[in-house]
This record gives structure tokens, C-alpha cells and sequence, in this order.
């Protein structure tokens, strides 16, 4: 298994956090986002590389990240899902796709090992809280990233 591509939908918090951690690291980034690049913020920047979906809400956007993706990790600060991230389980389920959600405990490295060892995923969709709804989720955004690419094999 190597994983090759990060998508996600370019929504402030989880989203930026996933690209940003693509960029900085080298690993090639993409995903739909909203007509318009619309986000929390105002217009997502062009720095990510994001397809604009014919629609300006953020459901179409989230179900062909998932519909496009080998698995989605969900990444929030609390074990509840609400939202979009509960909307980005939905997709999962309904499209019968892997995914985990993963927060700040101390079992999510080995949910990441378990997740990567059972999916062959390739293209790697990340989602999860807002900047709005979850201050300093970057940080562990990044946290998690490094440990998904360590025990990934890249090509």
C-alpha cells in the first residue's frame, strides 16, 4: 500500500490543516470544494489545488471527496461527530467506503495502523471539524499525518 495523493475540501480547520501538511511535505494534494471556493472564511486560496464542484453547498462537495477517495480519515477534537463531519460518516457508509474517525486519545495511533494494514487506500480524504468549531485543531491534524506517512509506504 502507498499512499500518493491527500484531498479534502479546503474548509478552515481539518481541511487547510490536511492541505497545508500535503504542501509542506511534498505529497501531491487535490479534492472538490464548493462553486465559488466557498468556506467559513470567504474564498478558499487558489494555493489549493481544489476542483470546484457545480454547487455552491458543501454536501456535494464532501460526498465526491469521499466517492473519490481510497478511505477517509475523519479527524476531530471530540469523539462526538456533528456537522459536516457527521454528513462526511454518512457518505462513507452510504458509499460503502473506509473511513475512521480519529481524536486526541490514546488509542488513535493504533486505529491508524489498524486502518492503513486493512484498506489498501491510495488517495486519502481528509475531513473533519471547522476552524470556528475546533481551535488549534491543526496541530493535530499534523500529529496525525505524520503518523498516517509513517506507517504508509510512499511511491
Amino acid at each position: 500500500m502507498a499512499i500518493h495523493k491527500v484531498i479534502s475540501g479546503g474548509q478552515t480547520g481539518t481541511d487547510r490543516a490536511a492541505l497545508d501538511w500535503a504542501i509542506d511535505n511534498g505529497i501531491e494534494h487535490g479534492g472538490w470544494c464548493p462553486a465559488g471556493r466557498r468556506a467559513e472564511d470567504g474564498e478558499i486560496p487558489e494555493r489549493y489545488a481544489l476542483r470546484q464542484t457545480p454547487r455552491r453547498n458543501y454536501h456535494q462537495r464532501t460526498k465526491w471527496n469521499v466517492r473519490d477517495s481510497d478511505g477517509t480519515l475523519i479527524i476531530t477534537p471530540t469523539p462526538e461527530l456533528t456537522g459536516g463531519s457527521l454528513w462526511t460518516q454518512k457518505c462513507a457508509r452510504d458509499l460503502s467506503r473506509p473511513y475512521l474517525h480519529v481524536y486526541p486519545c490514546t488509542s488513535w495511533r493504533e486505529w491508524i495502523r489498524t486502518f492503513l494494514q486493512t484498506n489498501s487506500i491510495r488517495i486519502l480524504n481528509v475531513a473533519g471539524s471547522r476552524g470556528s468549531s475546533a481551535k488549534n485543531i491543526e496541530a493535530f491534524v499534523h500529529d496525525v499525518l505524520d503518523e498516517v506517512f509513517s506507517n504508509a509506504e510512499r511511491d
